[in-house]
């Protein structure tokens, strides 16, 4: 069968590998701080050794996935550990596989005490460890992330700090999103490296930032992936359509 069959399969798999990032993104829209995934893909010509020229047909190779790094809408909610990053910047947490960053500023404390997101991973502390918040503590998290706490029955002047929030701003060209969401910067001889503090990030409290996807966007790039497919499939059936009519013709009725 002609190689067209190979080319338009490979569109059709790269099709079907955007709608994927697609509706990924669409059932995240409301999911706080979420950053948008961005399918590209680049083309890849075919060259067959020893040929005497190079190919004519190119393949379709996904490139290494990025990410829409537009910031969303901040919403107040009033809650005390809900914070929100204002403008560039990111919250360190510590994952098994060393330090990651995350948007998603809706804390918790775990039952150790610690604050954690709510996927449960540690914020780091600026010094490199968590943040321990004492029981029936009342909290307040400073716009450089400060996290202070009053136990009850204390005075403003019994302020205690508990720890800074390690927030930084790496170039987001380093960045890579991992499979649990979080983006991490890989290191030179594998692994990941941690980020400076960047005391110039600022983040706002009681307050989350929504993810920064358009529904609409989305629902139109859904659209046209449909009809990319369909138009995959469609170059598939008649190179099929022409092949059995060539066999019809060099086949013994057509002698």
């Amino acid at each position: 069968m002609d190689r067209i069959v190979y080319t338009a399969a490979g569109g059709a798999a790269r099709t079907l590998e955007a709608q994927a990032a697609l509706a990924n993104n669409l059932a995240n829209a409301d999911t706080t701080g979420f950053r948008a995934q961005l399918a590209a893909y680049r083309a890849v010509p075919v060259n067959v050794p020893d040929a005497p020229q190079p190919g004519t047909r190119v393949l379709t190779a996904t490139t290494t996935g990025a990410s829409l790094m537009a910031h969303g809408a901040i919403h107040t909610t009033g809650r005390v550990l809900d914070v929100a990053v204002q403008g560039d910047g990111w919250i360190a947490v510590q994952t098994p596989q060393g330090e990651a960053y995350t948007r998603a500023g809706s804390l918790q404390m775990n039952p150790s005490g610690e604050l954690v997101t709510s996927q449960g991973w540690p914020v780091l502390s600026r010094g490199g460890g968590p943040i321990v918040i004492p029981p029936r503590a009342h909290i307040h998290i400073s716009r450089h992330g400060g996290v202070n706490s009053i136990a009850p029955g204390e005075t403003v002047r019994d302020i205690a700090r508990l720890g800074n929030i390690k927030l930084v701003n790496p170039d987001p060209r380093t960045l890579v999103r991992g499979d649990d969401g979080l983006f991490r910067i890989p290191g030179p001889n594998g692994g990941f490296v941690a980020a400076p503090t960047d005391p110039r990030v600022q983040i706002k409290d009681r307050a989350l930032e929504g993810s920064n996807v358009s529904p609409t966007a989305q629902m139109v790039g859904l659209i046209q992936n449909a009809r990319s497919f369909q138009m995959q499939m469609s170059v598939i059936k008649q190179a099929s359509a022409n092949a059995q009519s060539a066999n019809a013709i060099l086949g013994p009725a057509g002698n």
